[in-house]
């Protein structure tokens, strides 16, 4: 399947989930801003995905990564770098999503395992409360926090 091809809207991506949940498997929700692919991205979704039979990963759209970044973010459009992170063989789809949170698609999808990186702890995911109340496991996935966008586009400016 085409990375493009894997890159779906809200209400498909909803139906697909709900269709894996009446087959009795369990899905995985990942998120983030995935600005400038690295390997701490691909490990992220690599142990996430280990956690479901399958890997649902929101992209902050270019509006909420302005809000969440700065007006020089993102570097890469959302489509693109939703296409991007759809090329990894561990995903199995991909939405955007333009909210500060992913609340609404854990509401939504209501998948088994919500994944945060290891930059988060339980206390610190922003979304503990909405998964513990629709019974959503949460689970701090990835290695440690050694890379970072940021830190790329820095030593890029310096060079």
């Amino acid at each position: 399947m085409r990375s493009s091809a894997k890159v779906v809207p809200l209400d498909v991506l909803e139906e697909r989930v709900r269709q894996l949940r009446e087959q009795r498997k369990t899905v995985a929700l990942a998120n983030g801003l995935f600005d400038i692919l690295h390997v701490g991205h691909l490990r992220y979704l690599e142990a996430a995905s280990e956690r479901a039979d399958a890997l649902v990963v929101a992209v902050n759209s270019d509006s909420s990564a302005r809000r969440l970044k700065g007006p020089s973010r993102p570097v890469v459009p959302a489509r693109e770098r939703a296409e991007l992170v759809a090329g990894f063989s561990c995903v199995s789809w991909v939405t955007i999503f333009d909210e500060a949170t992913v609340e609404h698609l854990l509401e939504r999808c209501r998948p088994t395992v919500h994944c945060k990186g290891t930059d988060y702890t339980a206390e610190t995911v922003p979304e503990a409360d909405t998964a513990r109340r629709l019974g959503i496991r949460v689970e701090i996935v990835g290695d440690p926090k050694q890379h970072a966008t940021r830190d790329l586009i820095r030593r890029l400016r310096e060079a």
